[in-house]
């Protein structure tokens, strides 16, 4: 019988690197994120132009790889515009509280092994900025923080509809970081670590994605809500808010808030691959037959084409799904993806004891798990439908409502069973009557038809 033991972490190698190094890391780390994300708009509207049978951009550069660059020079360009009504201070800080926490949660994302595999100018060191014993709450922290950008830009845009774009996006994110916390939680209590680098080094046999696909599955439906990306895109939606929270800024203040959108989808799929995918690690065939392919700079590039893959996933959803309504989105993180969460931690936790207790059949009683969490998702996916033709059959049942085209004092429009009420119109003073040219007597007209 194997025992096993918690993970522990060993970050004696962090911290040792000489400033320039750190330095050269950092600006590593900020270049990695804007070349991604320059690649990653021109990709997604490529992508989505194949998806709907359209070329998509081919002015700038070749094969429209610039066109990025070309709409941040023009946007940088173009004239900033200050709303009269607005908070000027916090209208400025705004975008950049909203786009600062976006580039941080990098600095503790491996793109390697945690020990001296590579040489840069002749010092060896890690192929990460730094870590943390706490490193997972430091990213969800930072992740926390660019809320605030997003409410404050609604509020002092001095604007009702900003305002409302920012009070959705706010419960938006809060409602899903609630899940997502409980699907790391997940990860936290079988890997024994809340290290990035130990959580990729506890996954050296097999991935999360295997042991926990509830908690895959939970937080890929997260970052996509997180990151107000569609069918999520509430803030943004623009049939019912015109542009959402940033509908009054202009020029580099708006393309800082497009700058974190794009830039948190980057830090969200780094996340998922170093918390479901073996973070740096090479895929299972290529890491069977090949020693070195997770040695050297190698590891960089299997951690690359995984986040790509998950931005491509990212891309297929907008070009695939229509956008949720806003109650819909709301039940779906409130009464689908927390509960069930929770159900996944417990019977995670139950394993985790009986793995410490030297149990054998702990990974069958996790395959059961599963197997009993998905029937639950089906049995919620069951209410709903059945929640629906309930209130399908009550409409039908139920007379209709009379229907107040003023309620609360302002236009409203009908409900569904209710009818809009006859326009009232003002009646003729006095019926009107047929005036024809040359008088009351028509005989003349037929003598003329008749060619006399």
């Amino acid at each position: 019988m194997i025992p096993y033991t918690l993970a522990a972490e060993d970050l004696s190698l962090f911290g040792r690197d000489p400033w320039w190094l750190v330095v050269v890391k950092a600006v590593f780390c900020f270049a990695f994120l804007m070349i991604t994300v320059l690649f990653s708009i021109v990709w997604e509207r490529k992508v989505v132009a194949w998806m709907q049978l359209r070329i998509g951009p081919n002015r700038h550069g070749p094969w429209g790889l610039l066109q990025s660059l070309a709409d941040g020079v023009k946007l940088m360009l173009k004239e900033d515009l200050v709303v009269k009504r607005a908070d000027k201070v916090v209208y400025v800080l705004a975008p950049i509280v909203a786009a600062i926490p976006a580039f941080m949660a990098i600095a503790v994302i491996p793109f390697g092994p945690a020990g001296n595999e590579v040489s840069i100018f002749g010092q060896r060191t890690t192929m990460q900025l730094t870590d943390l014993p706490i490193a997972m709450l430091y990213i969800l922290a930072v992740a926390s923080v660019g809320i605030y950008g997003i409410v404050l830009a609604g509020w002092s845009s001095g604007s009702t509809y900003p305002l409302l774009g920012g009070l959705r996006s706010c419960a938006q994110m809060i409602s899903y970081e609630i899940a997502m916390g409980a699907a790391f939680a997940s990860v936290f209590l079988y890997s024994g670590s809340m290290s990035t680098s130990a959580i990729v080094e506890a996954q050296a046999d097999r991935w999360y994605i295997i042991l926990l696909p509830v908690s895959f599955i939970i937080y890929v439906v997260t970052m996509v809500g997180e990151t107000n990306r569609a069918p999520f895109d509430m803030p943004e939606s623009e049939g019912d808010l015109v542009g959402g929270f940033n509908t009054e800024y202009s020029s580099i203040k708006f393309a800082m808030f497009m700058l974190a959108e794009y830039v948190n989808m980057v830090t969200v799929s780094a996340v998922s691959v170093t918390l479901f995918l073996g973070g740096w690690r090479a895929p299972y065939p290529v890491s069977t037959f090949w020693e070195g392919a997770n040695h050297g700079w190698w590891p960089m590039l299997w951690f690359v084409i995984k986040v790509q893959l998950l931005l491509f996933f990212f891309i297929w959803l907008r070009g695939t799904l229509p956008r949720v309504r806003y109650d819909q989105l709301m039940k779906l993180g409130w009464k689908v993806l927390i509960p069930v969460s929770v159900v996944w931690l417990m019977l995670v936790a139950t394993v985790r004891a009986l793995r410490n207790e030297n149990y054998d059949f702990q990974e069958v009683v996790l395959y059961v798990a599963g197997a009993v969490v998905a029937v639950l998702l089906l049995s919620f996916v069951v209410d709903v439908f059945r929640d629906k033709k309930a209130g399908a059959g009550a409409e039908e049942a139920a007379p209709p409502a009379e229907f107040d085209p003023m309620a609360g004092g302002f236009p409203v429009p009908p409900l569904p069973g209710q009818t809009l009420p006859p326009v009232p119109r003002r009646r003729p003073r006095r019926d009107g009557e047929l005036i024809v040219s040359g008088g009351a007597n028509t005989d003349s007209d037929g003598k003329e038809a008749d060619g006399v």
